[in-house]
Protein backbone atom coordinates (compact mmCIF):
# COMPACT_ATOMS: atom_id res chain seq x y z
CA UNK A 1 0.00 0.00 0.00
CA UNK A 2 1.20 3.22 -0.65
CA UNK A 3 0.27 5.93 0.97
CA UNK A 4 1.12 10.23 0.23
CA UNK A 5 2.45 12.79 2.53
CA UNK A 6 0.82 16.46 2.44
CA UNK A 7 3.84 18.79 2.24
CA UNK A 8 4.01 22.39 1.52
CA UNK A 9 6.82 21.62 -1.02
CA UNK A 10 5.28 21.51 -4.39
CA UNK A 11 8.54 19.84 -6.03
CA UNK A 12 8.42 16.96 -3.11
CA UNK A 13 6.82 13.12 -3.64
CA UNK A 14 6.71 11.55 0.10
CA UNK A 15 4.81 8.72 0.59
CA UNK A 16 4.81 5.88 3.11
CA UNK A 17 4.87 2.03 1.60
CA UNK A 18 3.24 -0.70 4.04
CA UNK A 19 3.01 -4.36 3.10
CA UNK A 20 3.67 -5.93 -0.29
CA UNK A 21 3.90 -3.38 -3.13
CA UNK A 22 1.15 -4.78 -6.39
CA UNK A 23 1.52 -3.61 -9.66
CA UNK A 24 -1.53 -1.36 -8.75
CA UNK A 25 0.42 0.47 -6.14
CA UNK A 26 2.92 1.72 -9.14
CA UNK A 27 0.01 2.36 -11.51
CA UNK A 28 -1.15 5.56 -9.65
CA UNK A 29 2.42 6.07 -8.29
CA UNK A 30 4.62 6.34 -11.59
CA UNK A 31 1.91 9.02 -13.14
CA UNK A 32 2.13 11.07 -9.76
CA UNK A 33 6.05 11.20 -9.78
CA UNK A 34 6.23 11.51 -13.58
CA UNK A 35 3.75 14.60 -13.07
CA UNK A 36 5.96 16.38 -10.72
CA UNK A 37 9.27 15.74 -12.96
CA UNK A 38 7.22 17.19 -16.00
CA UNK A 39 6.44 20.12 -13.82
CA UNK A 40 9.40 20.89 -11.94
CA UNK A 41 12.64 19.18 -13.67
CA UNK A 42 14.36 17.67 -10.82
CA UNK A 43 12.27 16.49 -8.02
CA UNK A 44 12.86 15.29 -4.42
CA UNK A 45 11.34 11.21 -2.84
CA UNK A 46 10.45 10.77 0.32
CA UNK A 47 10.22 7.09 0.92
CA UNK A 48 9.38 5.61 4.23
CA UNK A 49 8.69 1.95 4.83
CA UNK A 50 6.55 1.24 7.70
CA UNK A 51 5.97 -2.48 8.02
CA UNK A 52 6.96 -2.85 4.73
CA UNK A 53 7.45 -6.88 3.54
CA UNK A 54 8.72 -5.61 -0.54
CA UNK A 55 7.36 -6.06 -3.98
CA UNK A 56 5.15 -8.78 -6.23
CA UNK A 57 7.14 -9.50 -9.07
CA UNK A 58 4.77 -6.96 -11.42
CA UNK A 59 5.57 -4.50 -9.23
CA UNK A 60 9.21 -5.43 -8.55
CA UNK A 61 9.54 -4.70 -12.72
CA UNK A 62 7.50 -1.22 -12.55
CA UNK A 63 9.74 0.04 -9.69
CA UNK A 64 13.21 -1.10 -11.76
CA UNK A 65 11.30 0.85 -14.75
CA UNK A 66 10.57 3.83 -12.62
CA UNK A 67 14.16 3.62 -11.05
CA UNK A 68 16.15 3.21 -14.47
CA UNK A 69 14.01 5.41 -16.73
CA UNK A 70 14.11 8.92 -13.82
CA UNK A 71 17.03 7.69 -12.19
CA UNK A 72 18.73 11.30 -13.05
CA UNK A 73 15.16 12.91 -12.30
CA UNK A 74 15.70 12.91 -8.25
CA UNK A 75 18.17 15.62 -6.67
CA UNK A 76 17.22 14.12 -2.97
CA UNK A 77 16.21 10.32 -2.12
CA UNK A 78 15.22 10.22 1.99
CA UNK A 79 14.66 6.71 2.21
CA UNK A 80 12.98 5.77 6.05
CA UNK A 81 13.25 2.35 7.74
CA UNK A 82 14.24 -0.20 10.62
CA UNK A 83 15.35 -3.53 8.84
CA UNK A 84 18.93 -3.97 7.26
CA UNK A 85 17.75 -4.69 3.74
CA UNK A 86 15.94 -1.78 3.54
CA UNK A 87 19.24 0.01 4.59
CA UNK A 88 21.27 -2.08 1.97
CA UNK A 89 18.67 -1.40 -0.54
CA UNK A 90 19.13 2.22 -0.50
CA UNK A 91 23.25 1.55 -0.75
CA UNK A 92 22.49 -0.16 -4.27
CA UNK A 93 20.74 3.04 -5.48
CA UNK A 94 23.42 5.18 -5.46
CA UNK A 95 25.42 4.09 -7.96
CA UNK A 96 22.67 4.45 -10.61
CA UNK A 97 21.22 8.11 -10.05
CA UNK A 98 23.49 11.55 -9.53
CA UNK A 99 20.54 11.88 -6.52
CA UNK A 100 21.80 12.29 -2.92
CA UNK A 101 20.35 9.57 -1.32
CA UNK A 102 20.28 8.32 2.53
CA UNK A 103 18.83 5.98 4.60
CA UNK A 104 17.48 6.94 7.67
CA UNK A 105 15.99 4.95 10.79
CA UNK A 106 12.08 5.63 12.10
CA UNK A 107 13.11 7.73 15.10
CA UNK A 108 14.61 10.01 12.53
CA UNK A 109 11.94 10.35 10.21
CA UNK A 110 11.45 14.31 10.70
CA UNK A 111 15.22 15.14 10.09
CA UNK A 112 14.75 12.65 7.02
CA UNK A 113 12.03 14.77 5.52
CA UNK A 114 13.75 18.04 6.79
CA UNK A 115 16.60 16.85 4.91
CA UNK A 116 15.10 16.03 1.63
CA UNK A 117 13.63 19.24 1.66
CA UNK A 118 16.61 21.49 1.41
Amino acid sequence: MVKYLDTDKKDLVAVVVSGTLEKEDYTQLIPHVEAKIRQYGKINLYWEMNGFEGWNMASALQDLKLDIKHANDFRRVAMVGAKKWEDWLTQLMKPFSDAEVKFFDPEERELAMVWVQE
